[in-house]
């Protein structure tokens, strides 16, 4: 009898210890809180204006030797704070951001800790844990439930076929109900879910340092997302694109091993209610780390002429183009008659298996004191596995010969490994005072503002894919990603085309590549498109003849102090306005739809400016290098008429009038 009554008591202590704790956090407006329920499971709710959107949601994390974190515990301790600061941001779209939020964080009897922040356009939540010695992250649970949500833009992984976690992160949309997504694929994140009335979340991360990149595959109940993580490396092979790449060949059973203490990746959401809140809304900027170089007056963004798209095809010259010396001279001289501030000399300066082995037709040194001369800066493209082999000697070599940085291609990983690679280079090319732009990569996750040497990354299905694509929509792709994969950082789209196609008209050509839409469009693209590094990807030749386009792109600055969303739906249009010391630049773009819409200048702030505008031609349906370029005054009292035509643009710079 005795035995059944301490079992019964037992049993009653266990219920009530097991019992659900829970913890709300609310944004500072209070639109948004936070509920975390802690008992067998570790549990997060999203709450919008009362109702829920996300959630339950299971958070852990599985450690080697040490069980699975965040399961059968309790909260040992819960900690509050508000903040209410300003960000610097010196290489961004605006000189600095608001960072106002409130948090919570939880210490589990387990060790593992959970800091969650409030903001009133978006949540984070980041784990913790403190262990003395080297851990083995074995998996990390994250599985995002949407219980009324039914319709994703899913951009899924297309695979490199030697490794299912290989990929260049390059992939369009997908507009799917969760159901009709497919089972265990992988999903690359920014991933946008659509939340009911015009609210939307887009669910990426933050922080990514010496940890595995997350992607998300529909979980089994097919109402929302878990994460998926590249299993650690344990052993590689040279190949992939002409040697350049590290194939892994084994993948262990864990996805991190790393030191015990210390803070994992922040896991993100941004919420709208309405579209254009999505347009500029600066969570990662909130959640990156802070500087770490110190100064960055030395850091100079900047457009760059760019040889690798037009296939060096430039005409009218007594020398024969390609990969020479005489033809990156060209481009010194386009870059410097135009205010272009860098040349890049795209794969084919060095061979292929050392970037200290320089071509003998290249006279490197030769090309860089004529860019000096001339006031341009070289940077150089650099295959990840080479660089990653020779990284002190390639940048001590050319830095000392005045080189401004690099563009590193072909990661196409974001495992562990590939991440620290990341970092290193940031590290080292800051030493050096180098620019760094990430090609073949992952999406942004905050380096940027941590490093902001880091200026640039592609991510994103650029203009270089209609070169070989038979994707026919990239004006529809154009006004998605500004909604979603711009959220995570800039963005190397390499727009600035000067044939412009409509869609019946377009086909992929190699070395006198074409864009999809109209002129306007690809115009309208050096606004729209954040990119402190932004490549004017057409040859010198199309430029040449086509000066009032020329000089209106050179013209546009690629950092702002200042930004306005002004109108915009995902998938059909966007309109954006944005400041640079006294000047305004604007761009809008639509879909292969046609569509008027307004532009409402009140933005601007008292007094006269004179604006220059480019809008689609009566003709740009039929031709997409139709355009008409105009002067007129403007004041914040003036609203304008923007018919775009199909695949179309609309394009102006706003000066004061003295």
């Amino acid at each position: 009898m005795k035995k059944i009554v301490l079992s019964l008591l037992f049993s009653m202590f266990a219920q009530v210890w097991l019992q659900a704790e829970e913890h709300r956090v609310q944004s500072p407006s209070g639109i948004i809180e936070i509920r975390v329920n802690v008992a067998d499971r570790l549990t997060w709710s999203l709450f919008l204006n009362g109702d829920l959107v996300m959630g339950p949601s299971d958070i852990s994390l599985s450690v080697q030797n040490e069980g699975v974190l965040g399961r059968n515990t309790r909260v040992r301790r819960v900690t509050r704070q508000s903040i209410n600061q300003v960000i610097q941001t010196p290489v961004y779209r605006k000189s600095s951001v608001v960072n106002h939020y409130n948090q919570m964080t939880l210490a589990l009897r387990d060790g593992l800790g959970v800091v969650f922040r409030v903001y009133d356009d978006g949540v984070a939540y980041q784990l913790n844990t403190s262990f003395k010695k080297e851990i083995h992250i074995l998996d990390e649970e994250a599985n995002l439930v949407f219980p009324a949500s039914e319709k994703a833009w899913v951009p899924y992984i297309v695979p490199r076929p030697f490794d299912p976690f290989s990929t260049s992160f390059e992939s369009t949309y997908d507009v799917l109900k969760l159901d009709d997504i497919v089972a265990d694929s992988l999903i690359i994140m920014p991933l946008l879910i659509e939340l009911g009335n015009n609210r939307k979340a887009v669910i990426t991360e933050v922080d990514l340092e010496e940890f595995p990149g997350m992607f998300l595959t529909i979980n089994n109940q097919r109402n929302g997302f878990r994460g998926r993580f590249a299993p650690y490396p344990l052993e590689e092979v040279r190949g992939g694109h002409n040697n350049l790449q590290s194939i892994v060949t084994q993948r262990a059973d864990y996805i991190a091993k790393t030191k015990g203490t210390r803070s994992y990746p922040w896991r993100a959401i941004a919420i709208s209610q309405n579209d254009v809140e999505l347009l500029d809304n600066d969570l990662v900027a909130r959640l990156a780390a802070p500087n770490r170089i110190g100064d960055v007056s030395w850091i100079k963004p900047g457009k760059v002429a760019w040889d690798w798209w037009n296939d060096l095809n430039i005409t009218g010259v007594d020398f024969r183009s390609g990969v020479n010396t005489e033809t990156y001279k060209y481009y010194v001289d386009f870059a410097a008659d135009n205010g272009v501030e860098y040349v890049i000399l795209d794969e084919g300066w060095s061979e292929q298996e050392s970037l200290l082995q320089i071509k003998p037709y290249i006279d490197l040194e030769g090309i860089i004191t004529h860019a000096k001369n001339r006031g341009v800066g070289i940077i150089l493209w650099a295959g990840w596995l080479p660089l990653n082999e020779e990284m002190d000697k390639v940048m001590a070599l050319y830095s000392k010969m005045g080189v401004a940085g690099y563009k590193i291609d072909f990661m196409d990983r974001d495992d562990q490994p590939t991440v620290e690679f990341y970092y290193r280079v940031a590290r080292k090319a800051a030493q050096y005072k180098q620019l760094v732009n990430f090609h073949g990569a992952y999406k942004p996750t905050g380096l940027q503002f941590t490093y902001p040497n880091v200026i640039t990354f592609e991510g994103v299905y650029g203009l270089e894919n209609v070169k070989w694509t038979d994707y026919l929509d990239m004006p529809l792709y154009d006004v998605t990603i500004p909604f979603i994969r711009a959220l995570a950082g800039p963005m190397d789209y390499t727009p600035g085309a000067m044939i412009n196609a409509n869609r019946w008209n377009w086909r992929a050509v190699h070395s006198t590549p074409m864009s999809q839409g109209t002129r306007c469009h690809q115009l309208a693209m050096y606004v729209v498109f954040e990119s402190p590094l932004s490549m004017m990807a057409d040859n010198p030749t199309h430029y040449k003849r086509e000066p009032e386009s020329t000089a209106f792109i050179a013209s546009i600055p690629t950092v702002f102090n200042q930004t306005v969303a002004l109108s915009g739906k995902l998938g059909e249009y966007v309109a954006i306005a944005r400041r640079n010391g006294a000047d305004w630049y604007v761009g809008a773009m639509t879909s292969w739809e046609s569509r008027e819409i307004e532009i409402d200048f009140s933005f601007l702030k008292d007094g006269r400016y004179e604006a220059e505008i480019f809008r689609d031609g009566i003709n740009a349906d039929r031709n997409g290098n139709d355009y008409k370029r105009k002067v007129v005054e403007v004041t914040s009292d003036t609203r304008i008429k923007v018919y775009m035509a199909p695949g179309g643009g609309w394009a102006a710079r706003l000066v004061p009038v003295k």
